[in-house]
């Protein structure tokens, strides 16, 4: 088990994106969750195997509305995230 962490930058609030991440997400099965940030960013937590974190990166860059970057990194620090919150 592995964490992901990403930023997704870019039109990313208010066109379904967070809904988004969580179908995908579900369909990895991954842990955790997605939150707007004040600065117009997504941030997205989630947990699980590493070929599905890869999995989710890619699914990051072609989420709706427009994404410019996507920031993130893997790491062993996990929390034991349960089931995906829409924050």
């Amino acid at each position: 088990m592995k964490r992901l962490e990403a930023r997704v930058f870019g039109w990313v609030q208010g066109v379904g994106f967070r809904a988004y991440t969580r179908w995908r997400a579900k369909e990895l099965g991954l842990h955790g969750y997605a939150r707007n940030l004040p600065d117009g960013s997504v941030e997205v937590v989630v947990e699980g195997p590493e070929e599905a974190l890869k999995k989710m990166v890619d699914y990051l860059w072609v989420g709706p509305g427009r994404v410019d970057d996507v920031k993130w990194s893997i790491s062993d620090r996990v929390e034991g995230l349960e089931g995906f919150r829409i924050l």
